[in-house]
């Protein structure tokens, strides 16, 4: 995959994109702001999510086993997965065991960032996406932009055309004349989705918490898809990574204010559903809990890499993030986009891709993500720590134009008259502009330094040469 830069500058050529995410993202954080503002003691939520989950991690192997016994009273059937390739095989097994070839799903970030969808597909199962925005992006046969809002770069014109084109291949047509008004929008999805939740008899959920100390599962959603996976079909599968564990119920409480607000700016979900195991004639008889790593405790030993392990997906970094609003999800080339994307994504995945070893550089590190996140990950400073180990990882070889750059400055800045020597030349330089303010385009291997920059012309005078100039002494500073 190509690295960030070269997707990011195919996404600023989309106007109408770029368009979509400006509003899209405003609007958002916006109704973020205002109920964020409600609560007086903000900040001593934050402390208290963040510690409550560094208090997760640092005894995570006590809280999985606890959450194991606990599932596995309740009725529930736990499996530990090691990667996405042991987590897609226990899935694809189980579904195969009911001798359905179909599955309907709550969005979940998991199994997307193990493709289980593609592994349902090899296996000869159809997995249907339920989620209205995660429904668009199946039918477009696309790729999520967003953590909370996976079709965040589509407008209602866009939607529009995709359900007349797609929902009549793989299920109920959308009305022929449906408008792009999101009331017939949002009713020709309820009816393409209605006969699929009724026939189901297997469906497939993430989870956002799970709760060690009483086996429970807990989803946050917004539109009623969830209620419906989650007690209509037979057998549940639910994919879980290993982070997403709380000690005890009462911790939840914390989370059910921070993430409402943070990621869809309400007081609370519309739809909150906790189960805990099996119950007798009510709801999935046959439970499945897949407890997946891929990864996680490769980064759980990084002594700050794994402050991202308590990211809660609101996506609140996203929607204050200059660089995410411009380029959209896509050009960061994972499941998981935006500022977390670029420290969670590398870790996860290792940096040997040329992608993955980009990431830690998407971004301004202006701040504004640390601000919002409510579990207050310092997403700047684990930036630049990746960036440090990435350029260490790859020193040795031929020095790259960047490389060879730095040892450039350095060699100049080490020695005061070849320092002036220098400054005198740009000076010379800058004389020649006549007046522009900024030096434009460079030429090559400086063009790709400046095409991305408005760079400020040198000044005429350095300082070294005003000093002399106003000074009587003629000393240099």
């Amino acid at each position: 995959m190509p690295t960030f830069p070269t997707l990011a500058r195919r996404a600023l050529a989309n106007p109408v994109q770029r368009h979509n995410l400006q509003h899209a993202t405003h609007t958002i954080r916006a109704k973020r702001a205002e109920v964020v503002h409600e609560v007086a003691d903000w900040e001593a939520l934050r402390l208290d999510g963040a510690a409550t989950k560094d208090q997760a991690l640092d005894h995570l192997a006590d809280y999985l086993v606890q959450l194991e016994a606990n599932l596995t009273r309740a009725g529930a059937t736990v499996h530990w997965a090691r990667d996405a390739d042991e987590a897609c095989r226990i899935a694809v097994d189980l579904v195969r065991a009911t001798g359905t070839d179909e599955v309907v799903k709550v969005k979940s970030m998991a199994t997307q960032e193990i493709e289980l969808n593609e592994a349902l597909e090899r296996a000869g199962i159809d997995a249907w996406e339920t989620d209205l925005a995660e429904l668009i992006v199946q039918l477009a046969d696309d790729r999520p932009s967003h953590i909370l809002v996976p079709a965040i770069h589509r407008n209602r014109s866009e939607i529009r055309e995709i359900f007349l084109r797609e929902m009549g291949k793989v299920g109920r047509s959308a009305p022929t004349d449906l408008t792009d008004r999101p009331e017939e929008l949002a009713e020709a999805a309820r009816r393409h989705l209605r006969e699929k939740f009724l026939r189901a008899r297997v469906a497939v959920s993430g989870a956002n918490f799970a709760i060690a100390d009483t086996g429970s599962l807990v989803v946050l959603e917004s539109e009623g898809n969830g209620r419906m996976c989650l007690t209509l079909p037979e057998t549940l599968i639910s994919v879980v990574g290993i982070e997403k564990v709380l000690p005890s119920w009462d911790d939840l409480g914390t989370f059910l204010q921070l993430l409402p607000r943070s990621s869809t700016g309400e007081r609370m979900n519309p739809y909150t559903s906790t189960w805990t195991g099996v119950t007798p004639g009510d709801g999935p008889q046959d439970v499945h809990v897949i407890l997946l790593d891929n990864g996680r405790t490769h980064v759980l030993q990084d002594p700050l890499g794994r402050q991202a392990l308590r990211c809660i997906r609101c996506s609140a970094c996203l929607n204050v993030c200059p660089v995410y609003e411009r380029t959209g999800g896509h050009a960061y080339g994972s499941v998981y986009p935006g500022p977390i994307g670029a420290v969670l994504t590398p870790q996860l995945r290792g940096t040997t891709s040329p992608i993955d070893r980009s990431l830690p550089f998407a971004s301004s590190l202006c701040g504004a993500c640390f601000e919002v996140c409510p579990v207050r990950i310092d997403i700047p400073r684990m930036l630049v720590d990746l960036r440090t180990k990435v350029v260490d990882e790859h020193r040795g070889g031929l020095p790259g134009p960047e490389s060879a750059a730095m040892s450039a400055a350095s060699w100049i800045f080490g020695d005061a008259k070849r320092l002036a020597a220098t400054q005198q030349g740009v000076t010379a330089a800058a004389r020649l502009l006549r007046g522009r303010r900024t030096l434009g385009r460079l030429p090559w291997p400086a063009s790709t330094w400046s095409e991305a920059r408005d760079v400020p012309a040198p000044p005429r005078e350095t300082f070294r040469q005003w000093w002399s100039r106003t000074h009587d002494d003629g000393g240099e500073a």
